[in-house]
C-alpha cells in the first residue's frame, strides 16, 4: 500500500482511457509539479460523488484509476494542460490530510477471476458482433444523429476482455454514476453483463431526444 497524490473529478477515468486536464487551482499545479519529479509521473483520480472539484470539502469515491502523465505544457499565470492515461485501477485505503493537496493510501485492484463460462460470455458479449458492441454501435449512430461528438459508428474492442469491458465503458453514453459502478464491477464477465443491462435504457433516452428533435 502506497501514498498516492489524488485528483478528484466530476468524471470516470477508466484504464485504457486518455483524460486531458486544464489545471488552474495552485494545490493541484503543486501536485503536478512533485508529481513529475517523481520516478513515476502518476496520481490517482476519483469521482467526486457531492461537491466540487475547485476549494475542496466534497465526498469522493473509494475507487478510481492510477493516470500516468504522458505530456505536461506550461501556461500562462501557473496553469498547466496536461494529457494523462489511465493506467491501472485503484482502491483507496485511507483518505489522508489534503495539504498541500489531496491524498491516499491506496492500493492496485486487479480484477477478480471469472468463471470459464463467464469469460466466455464477456468474450462473444464484446467481441464484433456481440452483443454490447452492437449496442455500443447503436448508441454512437444515434450521437452522431443528434449532431454530438461520438466514438465511430464501427467501433471496435480489444480481444482481451478485461481492456475491451474498460473501453466498453469509456464510450457508452452513460451518466458518471453508471460509469463508477462499472468501473467497481469486480471482473470483465460483471461489467459485460452490466454494460448490456444498462445500455438499452441509456439508447432509449436518446432515441427520445432525437424523436423529440434533440431536445
Amino acid at each position: 500500500m502506497a501514498a498516492l497524490p489524488m485528483f478528484p473529478l466530476g468524471t470516470v477515468l477508466v484504464p485504457g482511457m486518455v483524460l486531458p486536464l486544464h489545471v488552474f487551482e495552485p494545490r493541484y499545479q503543486q501536485l503536478v509539479q512533485d508529481c513529475l519529479a517523481a520516478p513515476e509521473p502518476e496520481f490517482g483520480v476519483v469521482l467526486i460523488e457531492r461537491g466540487s472539484e475547485v476549494g475542496g470539502g466534497d465526498v469522493r469515491t473509494d475507487v478510481g484509476t492510477v493516470a500516468r502523465i504522458l505530456r505536461a505544457d506550461r501556461l500562462s499565470g501557473g496553469r498547466v494542460a496536461l494529457a494523462t492515461a489511465g493506467v491501472r485501477r485503484l482502491r483507496v485505503a485511507r483518505w489522508l490530510d489534503d495539504d498541500p493537496y489531496p491524498r491516499a493510501e491506496v492500493e492496485d485492484w486487479p480484477d477478480g477471476d471469472d468463471d470459464p463460462a463467464t469469460t466466455a460470455a464477456a468474450r462473444e458479449a464484446l467481441a464484433p458482433g456481440g452483443e454490447v458492441v452492437a449496442l455500443l454501435r447503436r448508441g454512437a449512430a444515434l450521437l452522431t444523429e443528434l449532431g454530438e461528438a461520438s466514438v465511430p459508428v464501427d467501433v471496435a474492442l480489444a480481444d482481451d476482455p478485461v481492456l475491451a469491458s474498460y473501453q466498453a465503458i469509456a464510450v457508452a453514453p452513460l451518466g458518471v454514476l453508471d460509469r463508477q459502478a462499472l468501473l467497481a464491477a469486480p471482473t470483465a464477465g460483471a461489467r459485460a453483463a452490466r454494460l448490456a443491462e444498462l445500455l438499452p435504457g441509456a439508447l432509449e433516452l436518446l432515441e427520445a431526444r432525437l424523436a423529440g428533435g434533440g431536445e
